[in-house]
C-alpha cells in the first residue's frame, strides 16, 4: 500500500509551516534518511528526511505553499509494484448519491410554479487547495481564470497571489450610474504598492512583539559607559590573534553582559505565575537581523567561554541565522538578550523584552565626546548608551541598577573580562 508522506513537527509547539522547497520530483527515487524537502517554521527553514527508501509517486503540496498543517499528507511514497491509484489520498471518490426529490408542494391555482434550475447555472467546483479559495474569495479572484502550478493542474496559493499582483487596484464597490456623484476637479491617480505575504517567523514575531508589549510590565534603565580602554584592549588582542579571530565591540559587550549576570544573578530570571524562575546557567540571547526578521540565537554558557571562542561561535550562529539554518536547539530558552544597533549608527533605544525573558540589553553606537571628571576637568571619551529594558514582575529597578553597575564596570575596566 503507497505510503503518505505527512508535513512533519519540527519544533516545539510548531503547528503549522511552509513547504519552502522539494529537494525531489515527482518519479525520484529516494532512499532512507536522504534530504527530500525544505520547510519553513518560525524560526528557521529545516531540511525533512525521507523516513523511508521508495520512489516518490506524487507531490501533493506545492513548493513556497504556507499555512500546511502538521501532519497534513504533502506526498506519496510507492514501493516496488505499487501505483498511485492504490494511495488513499488519491483515489478517485465515489459519485455522490443524487439529493432526494421532494414531495411537490401543491399551489394554489394562478399561483406561479418554481422553475428548476438548469445544471449549467451551478457554479464549477476547481481543484484549489482551501488556501487558495480562501484567498481568492477575499480578492474576489474567479478561479475559473487561473492556471494552477500545483500536483495535477491544481490551483494553489501562489497562483491566486500572482493574479491578485496583477489584477488592476479596484474600489470595494461602485455606485451606480444614477447614484454617482459629480467627477472633482482635482487629478487623481492609482496609489502605488507592494504586497509582501507574512513568512511563519514574521507572524510568530508580531504575537509575541504585541503579547510583551501587552502584558509585560516595562521600565527602562539607561547607562552611559565609557569604551576606550574596551576599544584599546579589543585592538590589542586582534594583533596577537593572527587568524584565529576577529574581536567585534559586540563580542566585548556580550561578555560583559554574561559575566555581569554572574555578579548579579537575580537579572537572570523568568516570571511565572507560580513563582519567580531563576537560571543557574548564564544563556545570552543575541538579536540577529535577517531578511525574514529578528532571530535570538543563544549563546550558551556565555561567561565561561573566552574572547575568541565566543567571537567565533556569535559569527557562526550569526551566519546560520541569516541562512535560515538555525535548529531548534539553536534559539530556544537563553535567560537575558542582547540587542546591539550601534553598528548602524543608533545612539540609543529601548528594546521590547524577549518573553519569558525578563531582561534585553540594547546597546547604541559609542560617541567621542567632551566628558567632565569628578575634579572638574573636561576631556574627550568615546561614550556608549545603553538602555536596559525590565520586566518589573520579576527584576526589582535596585536590581536592574545593581545589573547596569556591574555591567558598565566591567565594560570601562576590561581586563576584567580576560578572567
Amino acid at each position: 500500500m503507497p505510503k503518505e508522506i505527512l508535513m512533519p513537527s519540527l519544533s516545539a509547539g510548531m503547528e503549522e509551516g511552509t513547504l519552502a522547497r522539494w529537494l525531489k520530483a515527482e518519479g525520484d527515487a529516494v532512499a532512507a534518511g536522504e534530504i527530500i524537502a525544505e520547510i519553513e517554521t518560525d524560526k528557521a527553514t529545516m531540511e525533512m528526511e525521507a523516513a523511508e527508501s521508495g520512489t516518490l509517486g506524487a507531490l501533493l503540496v506545492a513548493a513556497g505553499t504556507s499555512g500546511v498543517i502538521i501532519n497534513t499528507p504533502i506526498a506519496i511514497l510507492l514501493q516496488p509494484g505499487e501505483t498511485l491509484s492504490q494511495a488513499p489520498t488519491l483515489a478517485t471518490p465515489a459519485t455522490p448519491p443524487a439529493p432526494p426529490v421532494a414531495p411537490a408542494d401543491p399551489k394554489p391555482a394562478g399561483q406561479a410554479q418554481p422553475q428548476p434550475q438548469p445544471a449549467d447555472d451551478l457554479p464549477p467546483r476547481h481543484l484549489a487547495s482551501p488556501l487558495a479559495r480562501r484567498l481568492a474569495a477575499a480578492g474576489q479572484i474567479d478561479l475559473a481564470t487561473l492556471e494552477g502550478s500545483g500536483p495535477r493542474g491544481r490551483i494553489v496559493r501562489v497562483d491566486v497571489e500572482r493574479a491578485l499582483a496583477a489584477a488592476p487596484t479596484m474600489p470595494a464597490t461602485a455606485p451606480s450610474v444614477a447614484e454617482a456623484p459629480p467627477a472633482p476637479a482635482v487629478e487623481t491617480r492609482a496609489e502605488r504598492v507592494t504586497r509582501l505575504p507574512h513568512s511563519a517567523m514574521r507572524r510568530v514575531i508580531a504575537r509575541r512583539l504585541l503579547e510583551s508589549k501587552q502584558t509585560v510590565p516595562h521600565f527602562y534603565l539607561s547607562v552611559e559607559c565609557e569604551i576606550d580602554r574596551l576599544l584599546s584592549l579589543r585592538a590589542d588582542l586582534n594583533a596577537v590573534a593572527a587568524d584565529e579571530y576577529k574581536l567585534s565591540v559586540n563580542d566585548l559587550v556580550i561578555k560583559a553582559a554574561a559575566k555581569a549576570l554572574r555578579i548579579v544573578p537575580e537579572a537572570n530570571a523568568m516570571w511565572t505565575e507560580d513563582a519567580i524562575l531563576r537560571f543557574d546557567d548564564v544563556d545570552v540571547s543575541v538579536a540577529v537581523a535577517t531578511d525574514g526578521g529578528l532571530i535570538t540565537p543563544v549563546l550558551r554558557h556565555a561567561d565561561e567561554k573566552s574572547l575568541g571562542t565566543l567571537s567565533n561561535e556569535i559569527k557562526e550562529l550569526a551566519g546560520r541565522a541569516r541562512a535560515n539554518k538555525l535548529k531548534p536547539e539553536d534559539y530556544q530558552g537563553g535567560g537575558f538578550t542582547v540587542s546591539n544597533l550601534g553598528m548602524y549608527g543608533v545612539v540609543s533605544f529601548a528594546a521590547i523584552i524577549n518573553p519569558p525573558q525578563s531582561c534585553i540589553l540594547a546597546v547604541g553606537a559609542g560617541k567621542r565626546r567632551a566628558v567632565v571628571r569628578d575634579d572638574d576637568t573636561i576631556v574627550p571619551a568615546t561614550v556608549m548608551n545603553c538602555t536596559l529594558s525590565v520586566d518589573h514582575r520579576s527584576v526589582d529597578g535596585a536590581i536592574g541598577a545593581r545589573y547596569l553597575a556591574a555591567f558598565k564596570d566591567l565594560i570601562e575596566r576590561p581586563l576584567r573580562l580576560l578572567a
